[in-house]
């Protein structure tokens, strides 16, 4: 026995692993987030840089939703009202204490905060930076209790039961949010703080929303929480608990069978996807400056849900790339003819994409193995020509394409999902080996499948022959 308990404490980490296992996601988001903030930023512009902030906070909303429509396999339609829970905590913290502590609404952080991502004068980090960090984290746990509280009664549902009370509670948050009393302007802050901080809680603006939020979301803070959140679900996809969640996707009466608490295990991915969605809220809030209840409401509830289906439900990298896409088709549609000024590098991109696809068709053809990259890399190539094409001839006519954008960003999805049905990804990550053999695998062509296994059963029927003629001599 003494024996089994030396191995058992053999095989613990030591406190110093532990130590830097639960810090290097911290270090990797700090230096992703300066290199968003230094390198990039700069480089690409205002536009671009506001455009790479609303990519991060895509990403946190559908990695976290991926948690329980990918990982436990229920349905929620109901993550953007937990994107306001938080974005309304940390704005209404950030505002008022703005209020309370330098009399005045405006951003007083150093150069972390810095939205241009230009100056590099100041400090580094201020009372204001202090500010936002105990909002993000107050978001965070509002969202978390509002995901347990609404989780815990909620989850012994399935299906479209559990969707609807989800979708339900986005429209009773709404509801209770355009009911809540006039803010207090920036100019009235010796009136705030004459009022309790209980009372300043619900002056939130009502229908008219929360006005003049203090911009503290720069590129470092969002790059900095979308490399932790994905460094943590990563790691709880393939922890035990993560296993838990999966177990009860595949099948949830053969995990409550081996003893899975199957409630308790659903709360538990819950309230983790809501506090990411409020971490998101919060950095929304401090991106935008202004708060409507009609911005978390069931259509951005469908829009994060069509970031993780389109992934793929299960993938946490499908579901980040997918973000990427589909929030940068919009900007690119709503402009199309402006891509007729880099048309040589479109052109090029396509010829290339074609002509890679061809001959990788061609290989596989001598082969004599089916591959499903190549059919991507040619049609990849002919729809980026004919969308040319179609820019080129509405800048000779003087059509705007811009006004239907929509339509075909909805196209464009219902495509997308025609021919990939289990989304871009499937359950599989960017650097699994099952996604790259699917892309490059080795199998056999139909015609020739039955073939080979002619041959084999041949071969086979030979050894049988020869092993009764051995018998019989």
């Amino acid at each position: 026995m003494t024996m089994f308990r030396t191995n058992i404490n053999a095989l613990k980490p030591s406190p110093m692993r532990g130590v830097l296992d639960a810090l290097w996601p911290i270090a990797a988001g700090i230096v992703a987030g300066l290199f968003m903030y230094l390198a990039l930023g700069p480089l690409v512009g205002g536009y671009a840089s506001n455009l790479l902030m609303v990519i991060a906070i895509n990403i946190l909303l559908a990695t976290s939703l991926t948690v329980v429509n990918g990982f436990t396999g229920q349905f929620s339609i109901g993550h953007g009202a937990f994107m306001g829970v938080g974005a309304y905590v940390g704005g209404t913290t950030v505002y008022y204490a703005s209020l309370l502590i330098f009399k005045n609404a405006d951003a007083s952080g150093g150069l972390l905060s810095n939205t241009l991502s230009g100056s590099l004068v100041g400090p580094l980090v201020s009372t204001g930076d202090l500010i936002f960090l105990v909002s993000v984290v107050a978001a965070a746990l509002a969202a978390a209790l509002a995901g347990f509280v609404v989780g815990l009664p909620s989850l012994r549902l399935k299906g479209d039961y559990l969707a609807i009370v989800t979708l339900g509670f986005g429209e009773i948050l709404r509801v209770l949010l355009q009911g809540t009393p006039e803010q207090i302007m920036p100019w009235k802050a010796a009136e705030a703080a004459s009022v309790p901080v209980y009372e300043l809680v619900y002056k939130v603006g009502g229908s008219q929303g929360l006005k003049f939020i203090p911009s503290y979301t720069s590129l470092f803070w969002a790059y900095f929480f979308v490399a932790v959140c994905l460094i943590l679900m990563l790691r709880l996809k393939t922890s035990s608990m993560g296993r838990t969640f999966l177990s009860i996707r595949e099948d949830e009466v053969a995990a409550q069978a081996m003893g899975v608490h199957v409630t308790r295990v659903k709360v538990r991915a819950f309230v983790l996807s809501s506090a990411f969605a409020g971490v998101a809220g919060a950095l929304y809030a401090m991106q935008t400056g202004t708060l409507v209840p009609q911005d978390f409401g069931y259509q951005r509830s469908f829009e994060v849900l069509i970031l993780v289906v389109l992934g793929g439900l299960g993938s946490i990298s499908g579901a980040a790339l997918a973000a990427v896409l589909l929030t940068i088709l919009p900007e690119v549609l709503r402009d199309p003819s402006a891509l007729v000024g880099v048309w040589p590098w479109i052109v090029g991109v396509a010829v290339l994409s074609a002509s890679a696809g061809v001959w990788l068709l061609v290989i596989a053809k001598k082969q004599k193995r089916v591959r499903q990259l190549p059919f991507a890399l040619i049609g990849l190539g002919i729809g980026l020509l004919v969308f040319l094409g179609i820019c080129q001839v509405a800048t000779w006519q003087g059509w705007n394409l811009g006004k239907y954008r929509l339509i075909v960003y909805a196209l464009a999805l219902i495509l997308m999902l025609m021919l990939r049905p289990k989304g871009l990804l499937g359950v599989c990550e960017l650097w699994d080996k099952a996604l790259w053999h699917e892309l490059f695998g080795k199998m056999r062509l139909k015609g020739d499948a039955g073939k080979g296994d002619t041959g084999k059963g041949d071969q086979a029927k030979g050894n049988l022959v020869s092993a009764s003629d051995k018998g019989g001599a």
